[in-house]
């Protein structure tokens, strides 16, 4: 996770605590979704640090609507926001939503919020068009003093979209998760550094690898992450990695060509290594 710079902890310091407050307050009055973007969009000027007349916009047109805010950098839109009245509970139609507006306009990421709860998505341009969610953030049930908390904060900070810290962190979470590391236990590598350590404590006993096997699959690891196409796709990147690798220590036979047009018995004194006569190796020792 990327550390945060002093100036954005400062801002945090000095304003999280007074949006929980009046979050706390619009939740208790239960107001509606246009004072929520409104809040929505102090938030990001005040504590996500974006300039409120530059960064941000309501007016990021889309097949004919529009979205509640879009953040840009420069003239490049980096987020589109929907956002919801503080009293709703974020469901999937409201998360349909944010995506099929992120992917109509090709957009990377999309955020669902109602000023308290925050859910940041990474649009998947496949067909049909998927979303992986990264993180939430709840700023009236987490610890905003909590150290992840800011980190999680920090990544949708505008000093962080100058450094596409999101993309990094995306490009982190899914190198680093269950299925990639449930892909490297169950990996050949890995049962056989198992079959070698049982077999240096347990020296008088038969290790079956295929035991190992079994065990890891039915009893360590979950069935559904085994089984799952993203364990799966994890797999076959390992293997691939490591037929790489076995193709490069695979040693290089470096043979003479030798003419056949020339004379054989030339040809093999050539290839012949040379042997010092015993003078020759007496001359040299003396001059050593």
């Amino acid at each position: 996770m990327a550390s945060i710079p002093k100036k954005v902890q400062k801002r945090f310091s000095q304003n999280i605590r007074k949006y929980i407050k009046i979050l706390e307050v619009a939740k208790s009055r239960d107001i509606n979704e246009s004072d929520t973007v409104n809040i929505v969009n102090d938030i990001l000027a005040d504590v996500f640090g974006y300039d409120k007349y530059l960064d941000i916009t309501s007016e990021y047109a889309i097949r004919g609507t529009y979205c509640d805010l879009a953040i840009k950098d420069g003239d490049d839109v980096r987020y589109l926001i929907e956002c919801k009245a503080i009293g709703s509970n974020l469901n999937e139609t409201h998360l349909n939503q944010a995506v099929s507006y992120a992917s109509q306009a090709g957009i990377d990421w999309a955020v669902l919020t109602n000023g308290s709860n925050w859910e940041i998505y990474k649009v998947v341009f496949s067909k049909p068009v998927d979303k992986k969610l990264l993180y939430t953030l709840d700023f009236l049930n987490e610890n905003y003093k909590d150290k992840k908390f800011q980190e999680k904060m920090y990544l949708l900070c505008k000093e962080a979209v100058k450094k596409s810290a999101m993309e990094t962190f995306h490009k982190e979470r899914k190198a680093i998760n269950k299925h990639s590391i449930a892909a490297i236990i169950y990996s050949d590598d890995s049962l056989k550094l198992v079959r070698r350590v049982l077999k240096s404590v347990y020296k008088d006993i038969n290790i079956e690898s295929e035991l190992i096997e079994e065990i890891i699959k039915n009893d360590i690891i979950k069935r559904d992450v085994i089984t799952s196409e993203h364990t799966q796709e994890a797999e076959k990147r390992l293997k691939k990695n490591s037929n790489k690798k076995k193709r490069k220590s695979k040693p290089v036979s470096h043979r003479v060509k030798v003419d056949p047009k020339k004379d054989t018995k030339s040809s093999n004194e050539a290839l012949r290594p040379v042997s010092k006569t015993m003078d020759e190796e007496k001359v040299e020792s003396s001059e050593n």
